[in-house]
């Protein structure tokens, strides 16, 4: 096993007893292409699609069960960005999974290793491959901490991942200047960009957030001004 996957099993808090899982967890079929033509090694899409099933399950029981006043179509929305390509691709970046990805040359030459759908797919394979070796509570200490932990819950009737059209309602109904948005820094690699965000609202309100994507950013920017005049507002 390599040290970015002794790095991922740490990540994980978790150490599979089958070490095979894992490695098919992270094997891309453009490897399979390249060193076994014929089919007989195993790639990690048929770990991807029970990953989602399992993630999806998990995901819905524990916003369930942390939010008992949430309707059904609030859960459904939140539910819809926990699971989206996006946010996986945000988790995945975060624990460098992609340094730990087994890929063809060719899709090594391309730039696999920072591909949003590529990262999306490996972190529900590898979400399979925890459930297959150790059951649903590695799966769900996972997703507590690293999937669901820092998501924030916007006010009742607020789309959760629309914070700059919230912000931009909450300055017309207050009076305010519109938001205004600027980009104050980007950097990393041209696949896997960091982009740095600021909003200011006036010259009053104003905050920065880092995101991997200028929108990502700029919605994180806009939440905690949001929170600002929220707070000012009581």
């Amino acid at each position: 096993m390599s040290v970015a996957r002794d790095a991922l099993e740490e990540t994980l808090e978790y150490h599979f007893r089958d070490p095979a899982l894992l490695e098919c967890a992270l094997t891309h079929r453009s490897l399979i292409a390249e060193k076994n033509p014929a089919g007989t090694a195993a790639d990690n899409e048929r770990l991807e699609f029970l990953g989602d099933a399992i993630l999806g399950f998990v995901v819905s029981d524990m916003l369930v069960a942390g939010h008992p006043d949430y309707a059904e179509g609030r859960l459904s929305k939140l539910k819809a960005h926990v699971v989206s390509a996006s946010h996986l691709h945000e988790v995945a970046v975060r624990i460098r999974l992609g340094d730990c990805l087994l890929l063809g040359r060719g899709e090594e030459l391309s730039g696999g290793r920072g591909k949003k759908a590529l990262l999306a797919n490996a972190l529900e394979a590898v979400i399979a491959a925890a459930y297959l070796d150790g059951g649903i509570q590695p799966v769900r200490n996972f997703v507590a901490k690293h999937i669901l932990g820092d998501l924030q819950v916007p006010e009742a009737g607020l789309q959760v991942t629309d914070y700059k059209s919230a912000l931009q309602e909450m300055a017309q109904a207050l009076k305010l200047p519109q938001p205004r948005y600027s980009i104050v820094e980007e950097h990393g690699p041209e696949h896997a960009k960091t982009f740095l965000v600021e909003v200011r609202v006036g010259r009053d309100w104003f905050s920065r957030a880092e995101g991997l994507s200028k929108k990502s950013a700029g919605q994180k920017a806009a939440q905690q001004v949001l929170q600002q005049l929220s707070d000012w507002g009581r």
